[in-house]
């Protein structure tokens, strides 16, 4: 990443560099393209419509919605095949579901007979048809049914009118808790994509109309996709990466377009210095493996040999041999833990051109 004039940049500041993002989304979009699967990506990642534009261009069907703000959002700005993963329970979000399928095709996740009903009930009333995935828990322990519960679920919903069934979903968020080990991590992927293609044809046989088998997750992009009779795949965290995606191999340091650009406020005490960046720019959410709030890079893109150990809301708390090298006024970059997580903390995000252009992409629906 190639700051010009980075002694004038207002710290703490959001950078996207726009050539690694830019690769990132290109190589997703040809890798699922190989593997003829849909590509759906989930924008609570970016939530910046310029980005949204750069995946569709890419070639994604679609996008993955975490919150209705997001799903608003992209109606509002003419992308009307949306997934929102997530259970529409109580009468706003019942509401919501049914008013945005009068705006575009928004599919919502079910896993039970006590959300799906009232979604039925408004979706008659409203003359709308609301299309839905039955969530499978496949190993994270969140939300979804076993898969042993898939099928009677599906017979149980099916009666059900204002709704129509597609298929089944699932998100393989565990996938994150095999640390660095990639080779086991990609063999449970492909077991998660054996037990939803396992599910979809046990249920073909029953004579349900499945033409959906949405996989989600970074992670398990080159793997849970690979077998044979998944139709789509919807990771986020692949359009910027973070310090978590390179401890799984997802990716390497180069992969990753986000970080976070912080000053040295002071160093008051030997073996320590305090930037002014604290958990309000980070965000809380811990690493992969070890611990801190996000890993210091050097200027040449490479881990730096110090420890963002500690974070108040506007400070963060570096140590480690490195430290003796920063002084007041010195400019560091740091790589996120997760993302996600870190997009949703700010407004706007600066986006680095290869000359060092910088160009203010707005961060929208942070609710």
């Amino acid at each position: 990443m190639n700051l010009a004039s980075s002694t004038d940049l207002p710290t703490p500041a959001l950078l996207v560099d726009r050539a690694v993002m830019e690769y990132n989304i290109v190589e997703m979009a040809q890798r699922m393209r190989d593997l003829g699967v849909a590509l759906r990506p989930h924008w609570k990642t970016s939530k910046m419509v310029e980005a949204a534009s750069l995946q569709y261009q890419a070639g994604c069907v679609g996008f993955t919605c975490a919150t209705p703000a997001e799903v608003d959002c992209l109606l509002d700005h003419g992308y009307t095949d949306l997934t929102w993963a997530h259970q529409p329970v109580g009468p706003s979000k019942v509401d919501f579901a049914v008013a945005a399928n009068r705006r575009g095709r928004v599919r919502v996740a079910l896993d039970s007979l006590e959300a799906a009903a009232p979604l039925s009930e408004a979706s008659v009333v409203a003359g709308v048809v609301v299309p839905y995935l039955i969530e499978v828990d496949t190993g994270l322990g969140r939300a979804g049914v076993t898969p042993d519960q898939v099928f009677e679920l599906a017979g149980r919903m099916a009666g059900l009118a204002g709704l129509e069934f597609e298929g089944i979903i699932t998100h393989a968020g565990h996938l994150s808790g095999f640390g660095n080990d990639r080779s086991n991590l990609e063999a449970e992927g492909r077991a998660v994509g054996r037990t939803m293609v396992g599910i979809a044809q046990a249920l073909r046989e029953a004579g349900f109309q499945v033409t959906v088998v949405s996989v989600g997750s970074t992670p398990g992009s080159t793997s849970t996709p690979t077998v044979s009779g998944i139709t789509e795949a919807r990771p986020g965290t692949y359009v910027f990466n973070d310090a978590n995606q390179v401890t799984l191999g997802s990716t390497n340091l180069s992969g990753c377009a986000l970080t976070v650009a912080a000053r040295v406020v002071s160093t008051p005490r030997p073996g320590e210095a305090i930037i002014d960046a604290g958990s309000k720019s980070m965000s809380s959410d811990g690493p992969t493996s070890g611990v801190g709030f996000g890993r210091v890079l050097t200027q040449d893109g490479r881990y730096a040999d110090l420890d963002f150990f500690k974070a108040n809301e506007e400070h963060g708390f570096l140590k480690g041999p490195a430290v003796r090298t920063l002084r007041v006024g010195d400019i560091v970059r740091i790589l996120p833990n997760h993302a996600c997580a870190t997009v949703n903390m700010w407004n706007r995000a600066l986006v680095v051109g290869e000359e060092g252009d910088l160009e203010e992409w707005k961060i929208r629906a942070r609710r």
